[in-house]
């Protein structure tokens, strides 16, 4: 049997699809400067105020967080490999994308603004991207009210490690 060959223009039909994506924007108030913020948002320092925080590996030239870091965090059976696309602290910005493979690809856009020289406003963006129909019924399940939860409790995770030095425990995971 004879198969039909296929010009450029069917060919690229076949493989470009419309991405299925949801994304989520929630506005957090945290209590300290850019300065005390900033390196907060690091694979290695989230282990001071994030209770289930657990990166497997980090590849940095800086042991901390930086442009082009790597990181992996166990999902069950599955590695997610995560990266650090910008890195910007004087601008209070943060841009991560991490590939749960065959299911998602999820980009964290996060910009820090000082309101006064004691408060900084975070918004954080979680934008994903179904790659299967695993990714779909994730897609499903990030809820609005869900993320709201998930970044109520980082808010007062911070803010509680920003005043005390301490983690706050006990709140649902993030």
């Amino acid at each position: 049997m004879m198969r039909k060959r296929l010009n450029a223009k069917e060919k690229r039909a076949g493989i470009v699809a419309k991405p299925r994506r949801i994304s989520h924007t929630y506005v957090q108030t945290i209590n300290g400067t850019l300065a005390e913020i900033m390196p907060l948002y690091c694979p290695v320092r989230e282990l001071d105020w994030c209770e289930n925080w657990n990166p497997k590996a980090v590849y940095s030239q800086s042991g901390l967080v930086e442009k082009d870091c790597i990181f992996i965090t166990p999902d069950g059976d599955t590695d997610i490999v995560w990266m650090v696309n910008d890195y910007n602290p004087e601008a209070g910005h943060v841009e991560m994308m991490y590939h749960v493979p065959g299911v998602l690809i999820t980009k964290l856009e996060i910009q820090a603004t000082a309101v006064n020289p004691s408060c900084t406003q975070v918004k954080l963006t979680y934008s994903k991207t179904a790659l299967s129909e695993k990714g779909d019924k994730a897609l499903a399940a990030f809820t609005q009210k869900e993320y709201t939860v998930m970044m109520d409790s980082w808010e007062k995770a911070m803010n509680h490690y920003l005043a005390s030095g301490e983690m706050l425990t006990g709140l649902p995971n993030f």
